[in-house]
């Protein structure tokens, strides 16, 4: 509880940042909000919920070394304290992220592994390389690969009950994995040449996705794996528009296709994943249920319908009020699947009849496999 109460606190001074970066009056009128709010909403925030998950499945003591140090560098980037506190707090917390996937690894090596363990590197490399002073659009690509790795990573895993991923199928998802880390580390150096391999590498792991991943056969389901396969093939559509930027645009530190590219990924993807799998996230790391409920659908088609105001009509065409708007809608979807989810809690598990997901095939449990995050 007290790991996920400073990500919460990161999550609030994130959504706080980004009202100000939107020229909106915020809770708190504070520059140094909109300076951190890349890296609070990523390692802060996100980080922090990911990493626990990790150190619960790990079940080592050490291992909650690692989100600790990334809430509590999320809650310094918000002090008094100077920014490089945080800074350093996070380069330790990603630091101890690789133990963790090491011990993993220890345990059982695998596919799934070793592309989370680059999406690790990736967050390292982002916050070294902050701390050293290289600006955050600079370093985009490692933030976005520090999550999507990750994430990818562990749709591999889940994935392997479906008969199309083989031996094959991942070590395909292993080349595109290493061609994004590539292209990552090009970008740096010669982002002409760096930016479209990585949107070639991003549109290639959103094909592995959609011809792979469970969830395009989970979505004529019912129920909760039904809810979790729309949020997550709508948050692999998102990641269309990041590589399509990345393919056609190259190098973007600025305006409105790095504002589309941003959003597109953090909110139409990553927190497409995070409302998909609240239901079995949660419950894993805090011993309480959070049943599914139909109302969930409010929140996240909420989060996509302002964020296809904002991306694709404000960005696009060049809309400020669209791009404010949707923003501001962006904000009030997260926090009313946060309310969702906490009420959801507090009102206890639903009894529901047992329906077959599809003809032949049963409901998957919903648990996380071998204690996965997503």
């Amino acid at each position: 509880m007290v790991f996920l109460l400073l990500g919460g606190i990161a999550l609030l001074a994130g959504l706080d940042g980004a009202l100000l970066l939107l020229g909106l009056a915020a809770p708190v009128d504070s520059a140094r909000l909109s300076a951190v709010h890349g890296p609070l909403m990523v390692f802060g925030f996100v980080g922090t919920v990911v990493v626990l998950e990790r150190a619960v499945a790990v079940r080592r003591g050490w291992a909650y070394l690692s989100p600790g140090l990334l809430g509590a560098g999320g809650l310094a980037l918000i002090s008094p304290l100077p920014v490089i506190v945080g800074q350093v707090a996070l380069v330790a917390g990603c630091a101890m992220l690789l133990a963790i996937y090491a011990e993993i690894w220890r345990r059982q090596g695998s596919v799934s592994t070793a592309v989370q363990v680059l999406g690790a590197v990736a967050g390292l490399m982002a916050t070294v390389l902050w701390l050293r002073g290289i600006g955050i659009p600079q370093l985009a690509p490692l933030l976005i690969l520090y999550l999507v790795l990750t994430i990818a990573g562990e749709r591999l895993e889940l994935s392997r009950i479906s008969p199309t991923v083989n031996r094959r199928a991942e070590r395909w998802m292993l080349g595109i994995s290493l061609t994004l880390s590539f292209g990552s580390v090009i970008a740096l150096v010669w982002p002409v040449a760096g930016y479209p391999l990585l949107g070639a590498g991003m549109l290639a792991l959103v094909a592995w996705l959609f011809r792979h991943d469970i969830a395009t056969r989970m979505v004529r389901s019912v129920g909760l794996p039904r809810y979790m396969a729309c949020c997550l093939l709508a948050g692999y559509g998102w990641l269309v528009v990041v590589g399509g930027i990345w393919l056609l645009r190259g190098p973007v530190y600025s305006g409105p296709a790095y504002d589309a590219m941003m959003h597109a990924v953090f909110l139409g993807f990553v927190m497409s994943m995070i409302m998909a799998h609240a239901p079995t996230i949660l419950p894993a790391v805090l011993r309480r249920p959070l049943p599914y409920r139909p109302i969930m659908y409010l929140p996240a088609a909420l989060l996509h319908a302002s964020l296809l105001a904002r991306v694709l009509l404000g960005d696009a065409y060049g809309w400020p009020v669209l791009v404010q708007w949707g923003g501001v809608f962006n904000i009030v979807a997260v926090l009313l699947f946060v309310a969702v989810a906490v009420i959801s809690v507090l009102r206890g598990a639903t009894v529901l009849p047992a329906r077959p997901a599809l003809r032949g095939t049963a409901v998957p449990t919903p648990t996380p496999l071998r204690g996965s995050l997503l």
